[in-house]
């Protein structure tokens, strides 16, 4: 062999032994997500067609559900106050941790509406949640929440929307678009800020210092971050205003909020889902970010009872 061809298969090897390297180092998934890792959290699980899914039922078998749903990653704790405010005013609550997030399974499937819309629908079902629900979606719940009650209108009773996804995502493109080459640039580079990284949701992050300690324990687990960019995939190039007038046609009443300081989803985004919802009730939720919920958790709570209350 020549010494050219040498150097370069030598360099190659250097390369390869290098890159696999840096992911490993990089990587925070460890661990299986089985039994064993399931025992150590609080909640119930059930087996549905795609996995297992982590959640947790609340309040008085004969009260009207609320069913919360969570964002892009972080897990069904981001309803802590709503559960409690709920439950404290006699409703039951169901709020679970959608596939690939919190304890629920990371399958390795497409994450898509389809999924998504399945997942509830069958959590439901086994859970004989009977009737009509009430349905709450933050930021991409608002994208999950809304493709179930343009499909499900007869199960849902009313629909409350609360920084939801809005207007038109960016399209697939660039290095994350490719396969081999995108994931693991996701999974080396991405995947371990985003604890850290969810401090950009709030007004004020000094506020809540627990809050990335809280999000780290569902990265140790294998699938997180594959189940993070297969949802960043199937929505890019999306555009909600179609999936919003879809939920007006249905005549389901809905809420929206909106923090006026979001920078995650800009709070002008809320013009486009008002478009499609003319006959949302809205309210701008001053000193919050992407999550009022969290940062102005009483006056939030309050609107949901009330809102409920009325209809």
């Amino acid at each position: 062999m020549k010494r050219g061809a040498i150097v370069a298969v030598v360099l190659v090897v250097v390369l390869v032994l290098g890159l696999t390297g840096f992911y490993v180092a990089r990587n925070p998934e460890r661990e299986v997500l089985d039994d064993a890792a399931r025992s150590t959290t609080l909640g119930s699980f059930v087996r549905l067609s795609n996995g297992v899914t982590h959640y947790e039922l609340r309040g008085p078998a004969t009260a009207r559900t609320v069913v919360l749903v969570h964002g892009f990653s972080v897990p069904y704790y981001i309803w802590d106050s709503t559960t409690a405010a709920l439950e404290a005013n006699g409703f039951r609550v169901l709020r679970y941790d959608e596939f690939g997030r919190g304890f629920s399974d990371r399958p390795d499937v497409a994450y898509d509406a389809s999924l998504y819309d399945r997942q509830l629908a069958e959590l439901l079902d086994s859970l004989h949640v009977p009737g009509k629900v009430d349905l709450a979606g933050v930021s991409m719940g608002g994208w999950v929440t809304a493709t179930f009650t343009g499909r499900h209108p007869e199960r849902v009773r009313t629909l409350t929307l609360v920084d939801p996804v809005a207007g038109s995502s960016p399209a697939a493109g660039g290095a994350e678009a490719l396969p081999i080459v995108g994931p693991y640039l996701f999974q080396a580079l991405a995947v371990p800020g985003m604890a850290d990284g969810q401090a950009g949701d709030f007004v004020n992050p000094g506020r809540f210092p627990e809050w990335a300690e809280r999000y780290r324990p569902q990265m140790r687990y294998k699938g997180f971050g594959r189940a993070l960019l297969s949802t960043r995939r199937a929505t890019a190039g999306m555009n909600t205003d179609t999936l919003y007038a879809r939920v007006s046609a249905t005549g389901v009443p809905v809420l929206l909020l909106w923090g006026q300081s979001d920078a995650t989803v800009p709070f002008e985004r809320n013009a486009r889902v008002r478009q499609a919802i003319p006959a949302a009730e809205f309210h701008a939720i001053a000193g919050a970010g992407h999550l009022p919920i969290v940062e102005q958790a009483t006056l939030t709570d309050s609107l949901i009872v009330g809102f409920l209350r009325r209809k």
